[in-house]
């Protein structure tokens, strides 16, 4: 569970253990999403008036192509995600770390706070492996499975 009535936080912080899921309607379009449902495990508690503190993190797996020979590629993703939520009319909500509570007050929701560490933590631009030859720029072939026959070849 990831979406938590704050009334019931008022009783003392609470521990999550959730998944986001890659059909999930907090992602975007273009969003780099993950391959399975994202680990989410933490703890939500009361960090004074309005206002909450969630620490813990996250885990999951991301899809791309390398970006040197464009082979598939899924890549483990993990991070710390330590969170401040606050209601609108607090005087620091509008600062990039602070994420709002919303439906009326009511329910604090992690998800878009979830999502927006998973971008900065997925890799944009991953490789297959570190020692990635990449592809000849001459005639496109796989320069890993050897060199091609190509006479300005850089393999």
């Amino acid at each position: 569970m990831l979406s938590f009535d704050i009334r019931t936080l008022s009783q003392g912080a609470v521990q999550v253990s959730g998944d986001l899921a890659p059909d999930d309607e907090v992602w975007l379009e273009g969003d780099a999403r993950p391959v399975q449902p994202l680990k989410v495990t933490g703890r939500l508690s009361g960090a004074g008036s309005g206002r909450f503190y969630f620490s813990g993190g996250f885990s999951g797996i991301a899809a791309g192509e390398c970006r040197r020979c464009l082979v598939p590629v899924e890549v483990p993703v993990s991070g710390d995600a330590h969170f401040i939520f606050a209601d609108a009319d607090d005087e620091n909500a509008d600062e990039p770390d602070v994420f709002p509570i919303g439906d009326l007050g009511t329910v604090l929701d992690l998800r878009p706070a979830i999502r927006e560490q998973w971008l900065l933590e997925a890799p944009a631009l991953p490789l297959c492996r570190p020692d990635c030859k990449g592809l000849c720029p001459t005639c496109g072939a796989d320069l890993n499975a050897g060199p091609c026959s190509c006479p300005s070849s850089v393999s």
